[in-house]
């Protein structure tokens, strides 16, 4: 028994390590030579920007990446902004709404993302000069009554949404009598609400449109006629870098792409709306577009899923670990000294604070504040991977100490008065007798909290981890196909927390032994004799 125990300990360690060297996710965003043009998108908003599995088409790898590359329009003008700076380009993969806060803690040196230089963003961020201009359109579903509307008017009672923190959702209220819906966290998001029913339509970019009509027969773009459309100003519908206040960097960069010519910039976004990888419609069936999926973005759900793991198991044990320190501590006797005492007192209530903090708030709140929030505060930059594997580590802590302290309780207080009667130290009883009971009196609480930590990771995509959920999030905004890529991953979750679920119900009967023991008959003192 004591070393089947050992031996799970020891490969508790091991299996993140070995992870993560298959995973090869481990993000170098600190690291970066100040010879490095860091640019930030979201890598999922095509023709502007795309994930790829390949360098096809001047793609550029994402971060240190050997497995993903972005393209599209936006990489086009980074790369000529960075080989005009004589810099080396680097795309930061962030989600939208974590992109100004990205550039404003120094993890980015620029967004290059299709953002308008509107008022509001201006206060916090400097902008370049436009690198492109749009017109605003609507998506709807082609065989919806509002596939052939020429004009807002048309779209009066219709459902209408647009992106959460662009200014695409406050132009809907030009709509007559629209029902404004909430704004979504990305376009991956509107497309599938568009394609379930639950809108009507949803406001973008003429390039956007178009790439999903080419992906999906199911979408049509509404165009309008000159005064028929949406009233708005010009930063409004142009496109611009965003970068830093006073960031020195700013006006060679609009030399560079003042040197970009008009032409050459329509001949861009027509080559990257050429070059979107979206999968159209074929003929083969749901088995068919399962396959092709596979096939395309297989390798980047495999190593989504090993971070995942990574981070599951090792957060889980550090904080199985962390939940015993501060059980134990909790446990020890009351000092004798007024300054032990006040120490004592101290520490408890530090304790308290961290386990309230923490199972008291969202694990999304808590890694927006520690990765972007000390960037911000302090200049201290975290590694995405460090950032996620301390996250949730010290949330795991929290919900474990408390389960420590339930485990301890569950010993019968005899005990500790018989290790006391037989001269044992308070160390010696927590080590020798109680904590032995103790980890097997929460093996299944701490098995249920591995499972929560797998799928909880998804909440790591605010910072741009690359996990399952991130990779499968990035496929479906780019093969249009919603439905089919988040049934598999669906399918690998499942996979991953059943297997895990097995095998510590595996752990548990071995830790248990036989459900049955045979009697030994004992000698006699006569037989002992003999």
């Amino acid at each position: 028994m004591k070393k089947n125990f050992t031996l799970f300990v020891l490969l508790s360690f091991l299996v993140p390590f070995i992870t993560l060297g298959l995973s090869q996710n481990v993000s170098a965003d600190e690291k970066t030579p100040a010879d490095t043009f860091r640019v930030g998108m979201e890598a999922g908003y095509a023709p502007f920007n795309w994930t790829q599995t390949n360098d096809k088409n001047g793609a550029v790898p994402i971060g240190d990446s050997n497995n993903s590359w972005a393209g599209g329009y936006d990489v086009q003008i980074a790369k000529k902004i960075a080989d005009g700076l004589g810099k080396k380009l680097e795309i930061v993969k962030t989600e939208w709404d974590g992109l100004p806060v990205a550039l404003q803690s120094g993890r980015i040196d620029a967004v290059i993302a299709g953002m308008s230089p509107t008022a509001e963003r201006k206060k916090e961020i400097d902008f370049s000069n436009p690198y492109y201009e749009s017109d605003l359109v609507v998506v709807v579903r082609a065989d919806s009554k509002y596939a052939k509307a020429t004009s807002l008017e048309d779209f009066a009672g219709a459902k209408i949404t647009a992106q959460q923190s662009t200014f695409h959702y406050t132009v809907i209220d030009q709509i007559p009598q629209v029902e404004k819906r909430q704004a979504s966290k990305s376009f991956s998001q509107m497309r599938a609400a568009l394609l379930a029913g639950d809108i009507d339509g949803y406001v973008s970019e003429r390039p956007e449109g178009v790439t999903a009509e080419t992906a999906n027969k199911k979408y049509k773009m509404v165009e309008f006629a000159e005064g028929q459309g949406f009233k708005t100003n010009p930063e409004d519908v142009q496109v611009a870098i965003g970068m830093r206040k006073d960031d020195p960097d700013i006006a060679k960069v609009n030399e560079i792409l003042g040197g970009i010519s008009a032409d050459a910039r329509v001949k861009l976004m027509d080559q990257a709306i050429k070059d979107q990888p979206v999968s159209t419609q074929e003929k083969g069936g749901l088995m068919h577009d399962f396959k092709n999926i596979w096939n395309n973005y297989g390798k980047l759900f495999l190593q989504g899923a090993g971070l995942t793991l990574f981070i599951a198991v090792f957060s889980t044990v550090v904080g199985t670990g962390i939940g015993l320190l501060i059980g134990v501590f909790r446990t020890l006797p009351k000092a004798t000294s007024k300054l032990g005492t006040l120490l004592q007192k101290l520490c408890n209530s530090l304790l308290t604070i961290y386990i309230e903090v923490f199972r008291g708030t969202p694990m999304m709140v808590q890694a927006m504040v520690i990765f972007y929030g000390l960037g911000m505060a302090f200049g201290i930059n975290l590694d995405r991977t460090f950032a996620a594997l301390l996250i949730v580590s010290i949330n795991t802590g929290a919900y474990m100490s408390e389960i420590v302290r339930g485990g301890i309780f569950a010993v019968d207080a005899g005990q500790f008065e018989a290790a006391q009667a037989i001269g044992m130290t308070h160390g010696q009883t927590m080590r020798k007798v109680v904590l032995p009971q103790v980890l097997r009196n929460i093996l299944p609480a701490t098995g249920n909290e591995l499972v929560i930590n797998i799928k909880d990771t998804a909440v790591l995509s605010v910072i741009s981890v690359a996990d399952l959920f991130f990779q499968g999030n990035s496929a479906a905004g780019t093969n249009y196909q919603y439905f089919q890529t988040f049934a598999i991953i669906g399918v690998m979750y499942l996979v991953m927390t059943i297997t895990v679920s097995r095998l510590l119900r595996f752990l548990e009967s071995r830790l248990d032994g036989p459900a049955s023991y045979e009697k030994t008959e004992t000698a006699t003192s006569g037989e002992l004799k003999e």
